[in-house]
C-alpha cells in the first residue's frame, strides 16, 4: 500500500493510485476556500485597523497574495491557523516587485491593488501565468485613470503600475469577458476610490456566481453595495461608493472546489458516504452565515441516497448508478474537472458545456482533459466551450484490460486531484508531479489516504 501521508517532496513521482476495494465512510475538512481567502486578504489589507481571518487557506496561491500585500505595506502575523492583518486604510504606502507565481486570481487582484500604491509596483508571475491574458483588466483600470505599462509583451505579465492622481474610480460598461476575476478586483478596491466604482454589464456576466461571491464577501465585511438585475434576472449593475472600511473578523469556510473531489470520489464508489463540515456556512463576527460557493453546484450531478445540507455539514451516501451527464458547468468551472473524470466512468456518453474559461487556466484544461482521458480509453470530443466523453466500456471492449497509464498533470493541481479520484475506480493510474496540489490543497494526499482506512 502506498503511503500517501508522506511529505509532498517525498512522494513517489509518478504516484501510483491504489483502487478502492470497498466503500468508504469519512468526514473530511478541506482547507479554507481559496476564492474567499483571496477576497478576504484584499479587504483586510485595505481596511483600517486589524482584521482576524479565521482558518484561511495556506497554499501557494494565497500565501503569495498575502506576501505581495505586505510588500506594499499591509502587516500580517499568524496565531496558529488564524492570521491577523493590519490594513493600510485604503492606500498602500509602498511599492516594489511582487511575483504571484501560478495564481491567476492573486495576480489579477494585485494589479488592481497596485493602482492604490504610493510607489511604483511591478506585478509578475510564473512562466505559465505570463502566458495568461491580463489585458481586459488592465484596460478597465486604465479607463478609470490608472497608469499601467507592459514591461515585456503587450497584454501579458509583467506589468508596471505607476502612481496616478487620476485614478479616482468612476463608471464602466463591461461586455463579455474571458474572466470575471478583474471585475471582482475592481469591486474589491471600489470603496477606497473617491468616485467609487459603478460597473454596468451590457452582456451576460462570465462566471457571475464568482462575482456574486465577491459581493457577498464585501457585504459581510460591512461594505454597502447597490446592485440591479435586468428583466431576465441577470446582473445589470453593481455600485460601490467610497466608504470607510474597518477591520473585521471573518471565518473562512472549507473550499467547495476542493470538496468537489471528495464528492466525486463518493459518487464513483457506490455506497460510500462523505461529509464536509460547515461547507455551506461561514463565520462572520461569531455568527454562522449561509454562503453558496459556486462549486457546491456539483452535488446536483450525482445520484445520491439522501443529500444533507445543514449548519454542521454537507454530505451524502452514493447509489450504484452512474448516469451520464448533460449539463452546463459555467457556474462551476473548477468542479467541471471533477465531473469529467466522473463521466469517464459513467454508463453512457456525457457532454459538459460552459467551459470557455478553462482554456486560460493553469493549463488549457479542455485540451489536458482530452489528452489524459484518451489515454485511459475514452473517446473525447471538444469545442472551445465543451467536452464530450464516451467512457471506454461503451466503445472499446479492450479497455477492460485497464492498462497502466501515467497521467500528466501539466503542473495543474486540479488535474492531479481529479485523476487521483478516478484511480480509485479505474486500476493502473499513476499521477505525475503529485506535489503540484500544493497550489491549493497541500494536505490533499493525507486526506486521500483516509479513504482507505
Amino acid at each position: 500500500m502506498i503511503d500517501y501521508t508522506l511529505p509532498l517532496d517525498e512522494l513517489p513521482d509518478p504516484l501510483p493510485i491504489e483502487p478502492l476495494t470497498k466503500p468508504f465512510d469519512v468526514t473530511i475538512t478541506p482547507p479554507g476556500s481559496k476564492s474567499i481567502t483571496c477576497r478576504a486578504y484584499v479587504l483586510a489589507a485595505l481596511a483600517e485597523g486589524e482584521s482576524k481571518i479565521i482558518r484561511p487557506l495556506r497554499a501557494d496561491d494565497t500565501d503569495k497574495l498575502l506576501d505581495a500585500l505586505c510588500t506594499l505595506g499591509a502587516e500580517a502575523r499568524w496565531e496558529g491557523e488564524d492570521v491577523f492583518i493590519k490594513g493600510v486604510g485604503g492606500r498602500f504606502p509602498r511599492g516594489g516587485e511582487v511575483n504571484l507565481g501560478d495564481g491567476g486570481t492573486p495576480a489579477r487582484f494585485m494589479i488592481a491593488c497596485a493602482c492604490l500604491a504610493a510607489e511604483t509596483v511591478v506585478v509578475d508571475g510564473s512562466p505559465r501565468m505570463r502566458k495568461r491574458p491580463v489585458a481586459e483588466g488592465v484596460d478597465m483600470l486604465q479607463q478609470l485613470g490608472a497608469t499601467i505599462e507592459y514591461v515585456e509583451k503587450e497584454g501579458r505579465l509583467p506589468v508596471r503600475v505607476l502612481p496616478s492622481d487620476d485614478f479616482k474610480g468612476g463608471e464602466l460598461e463591461i461586455g463579455k469577458t474571458q474572466s470575471s476575476q478583474f471585475i471582482s478586483a475592481l469591486l474589491l478596491i471600489g470603496s477606497s476610490l473617491p468616485a467609487g466604482i459603478t460597473v454596468r454589464y451590457i452582456d451576460h456576466l462570465t462566471s457571475s456566481k464568482y462575482v456574486k461571491l465577491t459581493l457577498t464577501t464585501m457585504r459581510k465585511y460591512g461594505i454597502k453595495i447597490g446592485s440591479l438585475l435586468n428583466a431576465d434576472n441577470h446582473p445589470k449593475e453593481d455600485q460601490v461608493v467610497m466608504q470607510r472600511l474597518r477591520g473585521s473578523e471573518l471565518g473562512i469556510p472549507p473550499d467547495a472546489s476542493s470538496a468537489a473531489y471528495w464528492f466525486t470520489a463518493a459518487a464513483l464508489i457506490p455506497d460510500s458516504t462523505i461529509r464536509i463540515p460547515q461547507l455551506g456556512y461561514w463565520n462572520v463576527n461569531g455568527q454562522l452565515v449561509e454562503i453558496a460557493q459556486p462549486d457546491i453546484e456539483i452535488l446536483k450531478a450525482f445520484d445520491v441516497d439522501e443529500l444533507l445540507f445543514n449548519e454542521e455539514f454537507v454530505g451524502f451516501t452514493s447509489l450504484s448508478s452512474k448516469d451520464a451527464l448533460s449539463l452546463d458547468a459555467s457556474a462551476m468551472p473548477d468542479g467541471a474537472i471533477a465531473l469529467s473524470v466522473y463521466a469517464a466512468n459513467a454508463n453512457n456518453k456525457s457532454t459538459i458545456s460552459g467551459l470557455h474559461t478553462l482554456r486560460i487556466k493553469e493549463t488549457d484544461r479542455i485540451a489536458a482533459l482530452a489528452n489524459e482521458l484518451t489515454k485511459i480509453g475514452c473517446s473525447v470530443e471538444t469545442t472551445d466551450d465543451s467536452i464530450s466523453i464516451v467512457p471506454p466500456h461503451r466503445h472499446d471492449a479492450r479497455a477492460t484490460e485497464e492498462k497502466p497509464v501515467i497521467i500528466e498533470t501539466y503542473n495543474d493541481h486540479r488535474m492531479a486531484m481529479a485523476f487521483a479520484v478516478l484511480g480509485l475506480a479505474r486500476p493502473g493510474i499513476s499521477i505525475r508531479n503529485p506535489k503540484c496540489v500544493a497550489k491549493s490543497y497541500p494536505g490533499f494526499w493525507k486526506d486521500f489516504a483516509r479513504l482507505y482506512a
